[in-house]
């Protein structure tokens, strides 16, 4: 059941010289929810995401958080507010093993001194153990158990998809960001993908707000969807409805021909 607003984006804008790659885009994210974002290669849809992760800085417009203004808010602050995302290209460290790339993600929630840690005092000790278990926890919820101490460069790609969803996990976020989760994978990864997410909402009571191309993905699993085109908004509602609006239907498949 979906709640009060988590995320608002207010007539959110980005230009790069004279490209609107976003242009006044206006949407909320409701607590509870899996909202996705959808429309053709170019649409300013990862763009959005990289506007809200504060990895590119709005040319104009607001963004919310749990009712906090974070236009401005630096980007390393965003996980501590319990954003995580995932990357279309997967962002792992290759040459480390899955329990390593996991504990790097719990590295942030940090509370102890730099000469505690060098001297691995009693508190360090004590966080050493609690982000080990709730690691393992993540592990453990995505069937992981096989690939704990296997190094990210040898697993098949299905697998380091799952364990990229993981490392988000591990930050304990409130918002998921899922930049085209099922991007690379085969059918059966997918199913296996939609299962996670269906999962993780539910189960684990985190929101998700995601983009994705596979409109059977996003069918399974989305609430409501926003589609957009050229940086701006076409339509919002269930799936159905968006995929029978003739402006996406437009976007996609081009006017008809009179």
């Amino acid at each position: 059941m979906s709640g009060a607003t988590l995320l608002k984006a207010e007539a959110l804008a980005i230009h790069f010289g004279g490209v609107k790659a976003v242009n006044g885009v206006s949407f909320d994210v409701k607590a509870g929810e899996v909202f996705t974002l959808i429309g053709p290669n170019g649409a300013g849809k990862t763009t959005l995401f990289n506007l809200i992760s504060r990895l590119y800085k709005p040319t104009s417009g607001r963004l919310h958080y749990g009712g906090a203004d974070i236009t401005t808010l630096a980007p390393h602050r965003v996980a501590a507010l319990g954003i995580a995302r995932t990357f279309q290209n997967i962002e792992l460290f290759e040459h480390a093993t899955v329990l390593q790339n996991l504990l790097i993600a719990r590295h942030g929630s940090r509370c102890t001194s730099v000469w505690q840690e060098m001297l691995f005092m009693p508190a360090v000790q004590k966080a050493e153990l609690a982000f080990r278990r709730s690691v393992e926890e993540v592990i453990d919820f995505l069937d992981l158990q096989l690939h704990r101490n296997s190094t990210v460069a040898g697993l098949p790609y299905g697998v380091r998809k799952v364990v990229e969803l993981a490392r988000a996990l591990c930050i304990k976020p409130k918002l998921l960001l899922l930049d085209e989760p099922s991007s690379g994978l085969n059918v059966e990864e997918t199913d296996e993908m939609a299962f996670w997410i269906a999962d993780i909402n539910k189960l684990l009571g985190i929101t998700v707000l995601m983009v994705e191309h596979d409109m059977s993905l996003v069918a399974r699993v989305s609430d409501r969807v926003l589609a957009l085109n050229l940086g701006e908004v076409l339509a919002e509602g269930t799936v159905a409805e968006v995929q029978a609006h003739p402006a996406v239907i437009e976007a996609y498949l081009g006017k008809a021909r009179t």
